[in-house]
């Protein structure tokens, strides 16, 4: 019923999982209607372009669309050989119903969705089990094979002590597959990793052609055994395009002026060597031995597409030499 990629999209070993997952993965923001609305249609088109292109890693979360993405992707998966793909998720935000709505989540949370639901950070281990429960509805399956910690940022201490065991818990019955945590900043996953039994780090937007600001963490990881999933690779759109415009975003805001010339600069190199801007951001992360995958967000068909090609295309030692 649903054709095979032409050529197979390599895949590498998710650290000590055993999970095997594709080089490059699908990021569902997307299609929670980040930025801007898009259709049911548009979601089903851009996961049956990723299944077509090979792609067999797939990542959400709750906090995507207040649980929009969520829905969007277990219904385009459904008919999808379970055992064929890899499925990631998040906890530590539950979804609850909305006291005062005003009726759209755009501002708040960054997503053209009504928001009839209100999002509630939670990092118990009651909370993790929660939440767990309501994405396996969402998503409409019966396991998830990556779990990951979502944005921690001001419960570190909650998740060390209560999330993460909790879900290592969950782990150790068969209830899930791995652990992970997903965070914008790499101190405290290098704690994470330090103090606890993680599977998995998806790092995002810090070990990228322009930042690579959580090498030391990629490292800990490396000897540790633990895998990274580079997420992010385009710093939120600077590395997105040949040539980075003025008012470019870099960590979700306008870049500064000294990050983006330095952006430019790596544009000029690679136009030196033939290869586009995201074609090599893209391939960047992957040049680490602890990362196994790079994730980024598809919206559509289109962004597949060019993100499948972007992998696809040779990119000359010297490129990476003069990278740095």
């Amino acid at each position: 019923m649903f054709p095979q990629a032409p050529a197979a999209m390599p895949t590498r070993p998710l650290g000590r999982t055993g999970l095997n997952v594709t080089t490059l993965g699908f990021g569902a923001s997307g299609i929670g209607n980040l930025g801007h609305p898009r259709t049911d249609l548009d979601a089903a088109r851009a996961v049956g372009a990723a299944w077509d292109a090979g792609i067999r890693l797939f990542d959400t979360a709750p906090h995507y669309g207040l649980g929009l993405s969520e829905l969007r992707l277990g219904d385009a998966l459904r008919e999808r050989p379970r055992d064929a793909y890899v499925l990631s998720t998040k906890v530590g935000r539950l979804l609850r119903p909305h006291p005062a709505p005003t009726g759209s989540d755009l501002a708040a949370g960054g997503f053209a969705v009504a928001d009839d639901l209100i999002r509630v950070w939670d990092f118990s281990a009651d909370g993790v089990s929660r939440s767990l429960e309501e994405s396996l509805t969402r998503l409409g399956v019966d396991r998830i094979d990556v779990v990951y910690v979502h944005d921690p940022d001001d419960a570190v201490d909650e998740a060390v002590s209560h999330a993460i065991p909790a879900l290592i818990r969950l782990r150790d019955q068969g209830v899930i597959g791995a652990v992970g945590v997903g965070m914008n900043q790499w101190q405290a996953p290098l704690r994470m990793v330090r103090e606890t039994d993680l599977d998995v780090v998806m790092l995002a937007g810090r070990y990228t052609l322009l930042d690579r600001s959580g090498e030391q963490l990629l490292d800990e990881c490396a000897g540790r055994g633990v895998a990274v999933v580079a997420a992010a690779p385009f710093n939120s759109g600077i590395l997105a395009r040949p040539w980075p415009a003025d008012g470019a975003h870099f960590n979700y805001a306008p870049a500064p002026d000294p990050v983006l010339q330095r952006a430019r600069r790596l544009a000029e190199t690679c136009q030196a060597h033939d290869v586009t801007l995201p074609v090599a951001a893209l391939q960047f992360p992957l040049r680490h031995p602890a990362v196994t995958s790079v994730v980024t967000g598809m919206g559509s068909a289109a962004h597949v597409a060019a993100a499948a090609a972007a992998m696809r295309t040779t990119v000359p030692t010297g490129l990476w030499q003069a990278t740095g």
